[in-house]
């Protein structure tokens, strides 16, 4: 069992959260200067950090970084700004449109 955790936005990522993930929260901080937390959980196994109510960052099945847009915080950036790349000049991942799709398995 994983358990989760929360830290500040701005601070070094908790201990739990893999480092494949640290480049993608400073970028989603950076989209998102007024958010204040992240929360990291786990689902079927893989680590997912939310900032506040904007953004989720996690793998996706292959184990690559996917951003999961939840809401927009009133003085972010648009979802474009998240994809454009961050300060490795590389691009970012893409950005899924919803946490809705998570569950299409049941179906």
């Amino acid at each position: 069992m994983q358990l989760g955790a929360r830290w500040r936005a701005g601070d070094a990522p908790h201990r739990g959260v893999p480092p494949v993930l640290f480049s993608a929260i400073a970028e989603q901080e950076a989209v998102y200067p007024s958010a204040s937390s992240w929360t990291l959980t786990f689902l079927e196994g893989r680590p997912r950090c939310a900032l506040d109510d904007a953004v989720i960052v996690t793998l996706d099945a292959h184990g690559d970084v996917a951003l999961i847009a939840v809401h927009t915080l009133d003085d972010a950036a648009t979802n474009d700004a998240a994809t454009t790349g961050g300060a490795t000049g590389n691009a970012a991942p893409p950005v899924i449109a919803s946490d809705d799709d998570d569950d299409d398995w049941l179906s």
